[in-house]
C-alpha cells in the first residue's frame, strides 16, 4: 500500500506491543515513521530494523514521558532528527500510544500512583498535542490510543481507566477545536491484546477465560488495532472525527 507516501508519522511508545505494530503498519502504508521510546533502546532499534527490512522508512528517538517538560523534550528530539530523514519539517500523523498501567481499586491506589498514571496517560498527550500543533500540517491526523476499560466498569484499574477517560474527553474537544484546519482527532479503545506485557495469557485456563470476553472467542492481536489506526491515519477517514472507536472484539456485548 502507498496511501501514506510523503507523510510523516510519529508514534509514541513504539518500541513494542501495539505501538510497534502501529509504526510498522504506517511505514508499510508509505509513511516515514518516527519511533518514540522511553527506555528500551534495543527494542526501538528492533522496531526500526524490522520496518527497514520490509522496505519502509523509520528512525528512533528517546524521551521519557511523565516528567516536567516531557512534551517540549520530545519535540526537541524529533526536530533534531527529522532533518536527517526528510526535507520537510513537521508531521502529518500523531499517534499518542505511550501509556502505563497502575493497577488497584480506589482504596489501593496512592497519590503517587495516581499522579504517575495521569502524568503519562493524560498530561503527556495533552502537552504533546499542544506543542505539536505548530508542527502538524493542515489535514493531519491525531489518533489517541485509549482503552476498553473506559466503556466497562473494571474496579481493579480505577485510576488507569480514569486517565484514559480523560484522553477520550480530550479527543472530543480537540476534534471540535481543530476541525477548521481539516485535522481529525479520534481515539481507539483496545481490549486485552496479546503482547509481551501480558504474560498471564500464557496460562491456558486464563487464556480461555479471557478469549470468551470477545464475541470472536479469541485474544486480540496487535494488528487488530494497528489496522484500525491505519484507516484513521488515511485519507479515507477524512469525514471521521471526534469518535471513540471500540476495538475490543465485541467484549461485553452479551452482558
Amino acid at each position: 500500500m502507498s496511501g501514506l507516501n510523503g507523510k510523516t508519522a510519529l508514534v509514541t511508545g513504539a518500541s513494542r506491543g501495539i505501538g510497534r505494530s502501529v509504526a510498522a503498519r504506517l511505514a508499510a502504508d508509505g509513511a516515514l515513521v518516527a519511533v518514540h521510546y522511553g527506555a528500551n533502546e534495543a527494542a526501538a532499534k528492533e522496531t526500526v530494523d524490522a520496518i527497514e527490512a520490509a522496505g519502509g522508512r523509520a528512525f528512533a528517538f528517546r524521551t521519557e514521558l511523565g516528567l516536567p517538560g516531557d512534551a517540549e523534550a520530545l519535540w526537541a528530539a524529533f526536530d533534531e532528527r527529522i532533518g536527517e530523514h526528510s526535507d520537510r519539517p513537521g508531521l502529518d500523523i500523531l499517534v499518542n500510544n505511550a501509556g502505563i498501567l497502575v493497577e488497584g481499586s480506589i482504596s489501593e491506589v496512592d497519590p503517587e500512583g495516581y499522579d504517575k498514571v495521569f502524568a503519562v496517560n493524560a498530561k503527556a498527550p495533552y502537552f504533546i498535542i499542544k506543542h505539536g500543533l505548530e508542527r502538524l500540517r493542515d489535514g493531519g491526523r491525531i489518533i489517541n490510543i485509549s482503552s476498553g476499560v473506559t466503556r466497562v466498569a473494571y474496579p481493579p484499574m480505577t485510576a488507569y481507566a480514569a486517565s484514559k477517560g480523560a484522553l477520550n474527553t480530550l479527543t472530543l474537544t480537540l476534534a471540535q477545536t481543530l476541525g477548521a484546519r481539516g485535522i481529525t482527532v479520534n481515539a481507539v479503545t483496545p481490549g486485552i491484546i496479546e503482547t509481551d506485557i501480558a504474560p498471564y495469557l500464557a496460562d491456558p485456563e486464563t487464556r480461555k477465560a479471557i478469549s470468551a470476553f470477545s464475541v470472536f472467542d479469541r485474544i486480540g492481536q496487535t494488528d487488530d488495532v494497528s489496522g484500525l489506526v491505519a484507516f484513521l491515519a488515511s485519507d479515507d477517514s477524512r469525514w471521521v472525527t471526534g469518535q471513540i472507536i471500540d476495538a475490543t472484539g465485541g467484549t461485553g456485548l452479551g452482558l
